[in-house]
Parts: C-alpha cells; sequence; structure tokens
C-alpha cells in the first residue's frame, strides 16, 4: 500500500506553487495585462495596434497570444511527458520550463508597448514554461502522496501558491505605490516583471533538491525518445478509454476549465475596460481573490471528504455559473468587489478539487507523466476555446459582457458531464 512521503517532500513539491504561481497572479492576472493594454494604447494611440502587419484589439491580441502558447504547449507536453516517463527525467523537463519561463518572464522589463511582437513574444514564451512545467509537477502528486492524502496534498500545493503569488503582488503594489528611487509607475510594474522571474527561479530550486528522482519506465531503449514517447502515449490513451468514470470526467473537465480559466485571466482586463476601475483598485481586489482562494481550497478538500469530490464539484460549478450571470449585469465597483470574492472562493476549490480527483480516478501506474499530460491537455485545449471565444465575441459585438455570458454555457456542458460522471460512478460501486 502506497505512504504518502514526508513533510519534507510534501513541502518541497508545494514549494513549486510558491514559485511559479506568481506568473499566474502577476503577468495573466494583474500587472501585465493591465501594462499591455495600456502602454499598447499610449504607443500607438488608439485600442487597434500593429501585430507583425495586421491590427488587433489589444486587449483580444492578449487572448489570442494566451491561446497560442497554451495550444503549442497542448501539442508538446503529451510527447514530452511521455518521454520523460520511458526515460525518468521528468524533474530535468520541470528544470527546463522553470528555466524558460522564469527568463521569459524577466525579459518583459524590456517591453514598452510599441515593440508588441517582443512584448507578445516574450509573453508566449512565459506562458509555455508555466504550463509546460505544470504537466511535470502535477505528475509528482500520486507519487508522492497515498490516494485518501491526495485532496489534503494538492489544496496545500495551492494554498502555497496563493500565499507566494500574493506577498510578490504586494511587492509590486508597493513598488507602484510608494515609486521608490525616483522611478515611475511603468517603470515599477516593469520591475515587478523582472523580481517575477527571480523569484520563480529561485524558490523553485527548493523543490528541485526535495524532489526524488523519477524511474524510466522502460529500462532498456530499442528505439530512439521520440518513438517510445508516442508508444507510451497510445498506452495511455488505450488505458483512458477503458476507464468509464475518468473519461466522462476529463469532458467535464474540459469544458468548465473553459470558464474557470477564462475569468480568471480575463477578470482584470474586463474591470479596467467595462467598469472602468483603476488599476491600484484591480490589483488589490485581485490580492483579496487569492487570499480568499486559500480558504476556498482547504474548504473544498474537507467537503470532499464527507461528501465525495465529484457532489462537490457539481455544487461549485453550479455557483460558476451563478457568476457568469452575476458579471454579465454588474454595473458597479461594488458589484465587482463582491463577485471577486465568490470567484475566489471557489477558485482555488475547483482547481485543487479537479487535479486531486483526476489523480484518484487514474489507475496506479508509473506513467504518471503522462496520464497527467492529459489532463494537462484537457486544459490547455479548454484554455485555448475559451480564450478565443472571449476575444472573438468581444470583437464582434463590441462588448465583454457578451463574452462572459457565453462562458456560461461552457459551464453548464461540464455540469452535465460531471452528473453523467457521477452516475457511472454510482452504478460501478
Amino acid at each position: 500500500m502506497q505512504k504518502t512521503a514526508s513533510k519534507k517532500v510534501i513541502n518541497g513539491w508545494a514549494m513549486y506553487d510558491w514559485a511559479n504561481s506568481v506568473y499566474n497572479l502577476v503577468i495573466t492576472t494583474t500587472f501585465f495585462p493591465i501594462y499591455f493594454t495600456k502602454a499598447t494604447n499610449a504607443a500607438f494611440g488608439s485600442d487597434r495596434i500593429p501585430f507583425f502587419g495586421k491590427y488587433f484589439i489589444n486587449s483580444a491580441l492578449y487572448d489570442y497570444a494566451m491561446a497560442a502558447a497554451f495550444l503549442i504547449a497542448a501539442i508538446a507536453s503529451p510527447i514530452l511527458s511521455s518521454i520523460a516517463d520511458t526515460r525518468g527525467n521528468k524533474k530535468r523537463y520541470l528544470m527546463m520550463f522553470t528555466w524558460l519561463g522564469g527568463i521569459s518572464c524577466s525579459a518583459l522589463y524590456l517591453f514598452r508597448g510599441g515593440n508588441v511582437e517582443y512584448g507578445v513574444i516574450f509573453f508566449i514564451l512565459a506562458t509555455l514554461g508555466y504550463c509546460g512545467g505544470l504537466v511535470f509537477y502535477n505528475s509528482y502528486l500520486p507519487e508522492i502522496a497515498a490516494e485518501e492524502d491526495r485532496d489534503r496534498v494538492s489544496a496545500k500545493g495551492f494554498a502555497m501558491g496563493y500565499i507566494g503569488s500574493v506577498l510578490l503582488q504586494l511587492i509590486g503594489f508597493a513598488l507602484v505605490t510608494v515609486k521608490p528611487f525616483g522611478i515611475d509607475d511603468s517603470q515599477a510594474v516593469l520591475i515587478t516583471f523582472l523580481l517575477v522571474g527571480v523569484w520563480w527561479i529561485g524558490f523553485a530550486q527548493i523543490t528541485f533538491i526535495r524532489l526524488p528522482a523519477s524511474k524510466g519506465t522502460i529500462s532498456e531503449h530499442s528505439a530512439g525518445a521520440l518513438t517510445e514517447g508516442f508508444s507510451e502515449l497510445r498506452k495511455v490513451y488505450a488505458q483512458v478509454k477503458t476507464m468509464p468514470v475518468l473519461k466522462r470526467f476529463l469532458r467535464a473537465f474540459f469544458f468548465y476549465s473553459m470558464g474557470v480559466q477564462t475569468v480568471m485571466m480575463a477578470a482584470t482586463i474586463f474591470g479596467s475596460q467595462e467598469l472602468h476601475l483603476e488599476s491600484s483598485v484591480l490589483i488589490s481586489v485581485v490580492v483579496v481573490i487569492q487570499v480568499v482562494a486559500i480558504a476556498g481550497a482547504s474548504g473544498m478538500a474537507w467537503l470532499s471528504g464527507k461528501f465525495g469530490n465529484l457532489p462537490v464539484l457539481i455544487g461549485v460549478i453550479f455557483v460558476w455559473i451563478g457568476i457568469c450571470f452575476a458579471g454579465y449585469r454588474m454595473q458597479t465597483a461594488t458589484d465587482f468587489y463582491i463577485l471577486a470574492t465568490a470567484v475566489g472562493l471557489v477558485m482555488g476549490g475547483v482547481q485543487s478539487l479537479s487535479r486531486s480527483t483526476y489523480a484518484k480516478l487514474m489507475p496506479e501506474t508509473e506513467d504518471t507523466a503522462s496520464f497527467f499530460s492529459y489532463y494537462d491537455v484537457t486544459e490547455k485545449l479548454s484554455i485555448v476555446i475559451g480564450m478565443i471565444t472571449f476575444g472573438v465575441i468581444h470583437e464582434v459585438t463590441g462588448s465583454m459582457r457578451n463574452s462572459v455570458i457565453a462562458l456560461a454555457v461552457f459551464f453548464l456542458i461540464g455540469l452535465a458531464w460531471l452528473f453523467s460522471a457521477r452516475k457511472k460512478q454510482k452504478e460501478l460501486q
């Protein structure tokens, strides 16, 4: 029977969430999207900006860039994870993506608004570093935690991520507010981008030291790494097809993730452009969301222990559907604050519980990176569709409110598949 790893290993694993979550908060949620739209507006005198000869609304271009990064990662990560399983070198891949993401975040220090192509390329590379590393990070969960501890350990990782990201967010906020050494607002934000890379790479070293080395699933290699990687991928796919509950859960996760991830990534741009809130207000609200999300992740882990993972997820998705309708009707800053608090409560819970639910439903296997690549590819493709849908509806209709209400459809489809997975789970018990 599998035992949970030592506290030192668990904390080392969770520390990676502390390290890389600063990208997710500072780069995709607060400072960078706000800076990107303002800096490009200032550089070109309009929200329609050029990108390699074509013109886009700057916020929509941000959505498309995010979608492109996740699409590239979705194509590459299954192959890389399968190679990592066969060769036993997933820690090396985790390190590689960490350095890629960290260096790219710091490179955004040189983005000034007029050099749009430079900013978008390094934003995409930073995103690739983040989502590429998550495949290998997540795949350690079933290796270091016994099944009964996976909800708790997964929640610990997310909680550490929220705490770490809030600390750097506050440092960045202090730079923008105090403006030490005579720097202006833009310089303060650019220094924050630089700090994100240093923070990410620096704290990740604790993870690299404490996580155990993985073993390859193939002891004698009769083919090249790419060939064996594809072979591993086919083997995992064949297993997934025979697991009815896991298969239905992945379909549900695919659809509701379109909504969850898009809401999280587009929230600050929505607050800025639709409600015309100040940057300092938006950053403060996101800090509150992160703090509330810590309680949300821990609370969902406790509820899942009492009622089961799938019933709790079903309840959470109902809340998300309500958030979409409330977001469409939102008019004032107070509305934004109230809704942001609600988002925080369910944001941490749905992410943490989704990861641990998948870890529980997958079979006992050594192919953990390959299995988790299916989970991560599902999430990445959902983000691609979600962000493109959000951007296209915004460009066509001229309002992000229509984009928000469209996300409710994704949540409803995901909810239907969760009910199907729960029904099948009961039949098999």
